[in-house]
Formats: C-alpha cells, sequence, structure tokens
C-alpha cells in the first residue's frame, strides 16, 4: 500500500558518485535496494522490499512517463528517464534513471533492474516544463484517458521536433 506523504518544497541533491540501484519484480514490487537508496528515500530496507517501486512516486510527475515506461519494458527494451522522487518525509530528489529487464539463465524476463544518478541541472530545467505539460494534459483528459493522454502529447511534441523519446532524453544528459 502506497504511504500517503504530503510533498514538500525541500530538495535532496544527490552527489556525484551517489549511485542508487534497485530490483523489483514483474510487477513492480522491490526485491532490493542498496544503501544508498535507503540513505536518500530514507526508507529502511524493511519498508522497501515487497512494496511497489511508486512508494517514492512524487506527484509532480505524470503518470503517463510510467506508462511508457512500462510500455518499453514490456517489449524487452531499456527505459531511460528523469524522475522527480520523494522522500518519506516528503521532500523530493531528481535522478537520471536507466531501468533494464532482469533475465534469467533461459533469456525470461524475471524483474526489472533500475541504476539511479545525479541528473544534469540543465537537463532538470529542460524537463520540468515537459512534465508541467504532460500534467496539463492529464488533468483535461481525466483519470481513465490520463496516462495514454499524456504519452500520446509527449510522442507527437517530440515528433513535431523531428526526434524521438530516446534521443530527447539522452540527448539532455550528454548536453
Amino acid at each position: 500500500m502506497k504511504l500517503q506523504i504530503t510533498p514538500t518544497n525541500r530538495e535532496i541533491q544527490l552527489a556525484e558518485n551517489d549511485i542508487i540501484v534497485s530490483k523489483t519484480d514483474l510487477t513492480g514490487r522491490i526485491t532490493y535496494a542498496n544503501r544508498t537508496f535507503m540513505r536518500i528515500a530514507n526508507f529502511s530496507e524493511r519498508e522497501l522490499l515487497s512494496q511497489q517501486h511508486n512508494i517514492i512516486r512524487h506527484p509532480d510527475m505524470p503518470r503517463g512517463a510510467f506508462r511508457l515506461l512500462w510500455d518499453t519494458l514490456k517489449n524487452g527494451q531499456e527505459f531511460f528517464a528523469y524522475v522527480k522522487n520523494m522522500t518519506s518525509e516528503g521532500d523530493y530528489y531528481w535522478v537520471f534513471a536507466n531501468i533494464t529487464p532482469d533475465l534469467d539463465s533461459d533469456g525470461k524476463v524475471v524483474g526489472y533492474f533500475s541504476v539511479r544518478r545525479k541528473p544534469k541541472a540543465s537537463a532538470i530545467q529542460a524537463i520540468v516544463p515537459v512534465y508541467q505539460q504532460m500534467l496539463d494534459v492529464e488533468r483535461k483528459a481525466g483519470p481513465a484517458d490520463a496516462p495514454l493522454a499524456s504519452v500520446r502529447f509527449l510522442q507527437d511534441t517530440l515528433g513535431r521536433q523531428g526526434t524521438t523519446y530516446d534521443r530527447f532524453i539522452l540527448g539532455l544528459q550528454s548536453v
């Protein structure tokens, strides 16, 4: 069950050498969290294990971003994103996330790995207005249609700019 945490306006800054690692099962339940994850999110291992990874989801993140994530992973591809997460106290922190399918010895997907690190400030400045627009689209679309509507908005916007989601996201990290 997702905790009801009230967001604050306090930002937690990751250090350059902070690497957050977690692993989930196929449904997104946390099966592993490294100490850096626990320290930054301020959750104990016991509080994280078996919980849905969205326990740290900040309400400023559009649902469409996660719809795109799950669609990409279900196609067996890795996914990159800038994500605003929330700590157990409601503080927030930004990460540049890489999520990949975890394969067993037969090549079957058994879960997902997520490795997150400090994003470039310029990338966050570029992505915040995009996420705000996606959230506006979601509010207008209503709860049932929100995720798909904001994914379509994002893909249409990037298409008009002559780029793809991956090129856009990875380009922000390389600038």
